[in-house]
């Protein structure tokens, strides 16, 4: 497969996650400049575009994915990248809010080529190389995860509409390096009929859950993700009320986590993988992301924290891993659709995990707080964790469950 092919791949990702990070910075500014209010009224409008934004991969998320089992990968991902520049677009010169929330819509659905990006990599991987690639995959999201606030802040200077359209030219351009470059994977013996039925998340769910084994992996999928998400969840909130953090250091540090990500997937995982195997990999980083949550929630002292950011990174690899295992029981066929199980599941913890996360935060740190304990979300979090491990566990002892 061509070099280039891939680092196209790559990059679409890295730019669903930059687009997400690169306006954050802007959306307060932009949102009061639409609606002529103050910044509490933006917050709950900002509350509401996000929950749209979510809502929208997980909708369609699988529907990608079973187009691309159907018509292939290339024109879902060329089709996605030209609306998501028409999208971002559309967010520079919006005026009113009933054009933003489209926006958000649009922006949603087109982002959910995360799942097809991932079907991308799964048909071009020989079975011992699919975690090692959808390592690369963690990397570029954690790059773009890095780089967008930073890009979003300094463009924002210019203007709150200015980062919009630099995401707009950017995403311009990778359509086009896509165009020549990219490639189609689905063969005629791999394509699949396109099914209303099958193209939404339940739907979806139904079927990929019929094939052994499945149904126990997605459980420990979704406990992982509601787990890990606690991270962009209470982050910023957990380290300003434990150490008085400012928002510069909060930004420092989660750049420490995104940097230090993006270099387990990149580099980590192949010798991690290679060394333990993929089973292995996901049972015991489980139990490692367990160990780690329960020291974030109980330290107390900012630089031992900042010591230990690197080291929950690594806790990374299970992501990639656990991936890998699952696409090893999906048919050929099968892996756009499910990628974009995965993906909607993905988006059901970015909905669940912040406002589980931060109300057991208020409830910790409030005034009446039987206990003021600022770490308490990364304690549950723990325990979710477990609760994964707990679910994968079992599954291995299940010969139709036990991981390949």
């Amino acid at each position: 497969m061509p070099s280039k092919a891939v680092t196209f791949v790559l990059i679409t990702v890295m730019l669903d996650a930059m687009g997400i990070g690169l306006i954050l910075p802007v959306m307060p500014d932009l949102i009061q400049e639409v609606r002529g209010a103050g910044i509490g009224s933006a917050a709950l409008w900002g509350g509401i575009l996000s929950a749209v934004f979510a809502a929208m991969q997980f909708l369609f998320a699988p529907t990608l994915g079973n187009l691309s089992d159907r018509f292939g990968r290339r024109p879902v991902l060329l089709i996605s990248l030209a609306v998501m520049a028409f999208d971002y677009v559309l967010m520079a010169v919006a005026g009113t809010m009933t054009l933003l929330i489209i926006g958000r819509i649009l922006g949603g659905i087109t982002a959910a080529t995360h799942s097809t990006a991932a079907a991308f990599m799964a048909d071009i991987s020989p079975r011992e190389k699919k975690a090692q690639n959808f390592g690369l995959i963690s990397a570029a999201f954690g790059a773009g995860f890095v780089l967008g606030p930073v890009i979003g802040g300094l463009l924002a200077e210019l203007g709150p509409r200015a980062p919009f359209w630099a995401a707009a030219v950017l995403t311009a351009a990778n359509f086009l390096f896509g165009y020549f470059v990219l490639p189609e994977t689905v063969t005629d013996e791999t394509r699949r009929p396109f099914d209303w039925e099958r193209a939404n998340p339940v739907g979806a769910f139904d079927y990929i859950s019929r094939l052994p084994g499945l149904t126990a992996l997605m459980g420990v999928y979704f406990f992982y993700q509601i787990s890990n998400m606690v991270y962009p969840a209470v982050w910023a909130y957990y380290t300003a009320a434990n150490f008085d953090w400012s928002p510069g250091m909060i930004g420092a540090s989660l750049a420490v986590y995104g940097i230090s990500t993006a270099l387990v997937q990149a580099v980590l995982i192949r010798r991690i993988i290679n060394r333990f195997g993929e089973r292995k990999t996901v049972y015991f980083g489980l139990l490692y992301n367990a160990f780690t949550l329960t020291l974030i929630g109980l330290v107390t002292n900012g630089w031992l924290l900042l010591a230990l950011t690197p080291l929950a990174a690594v806790g990374g690899v299970v992501a990639p891993a656990l991936q890998a295992v699952m696409s090893g029981k999906a048919e050929d066929n099968q892996q756009g659709e499910l990628q974009g199980v995965l993906a909607s599941i993905n988006s059901i913890g970015m909905i669940v995990a912040p406002l589980v996360m931060t109300q057991i935060f208020w409830f910790f740190t409030g005034k009446s707080a039987w206990l003021y304990l600022p770490g308490a979300p990364f304690l549950l979090a723990m325990l979710l964790m477990v609760v994964s491990w707990m679910i994968y566990s079992s599954s291995l002892r299940n010969p139709t469950g036990a991981a390949t």
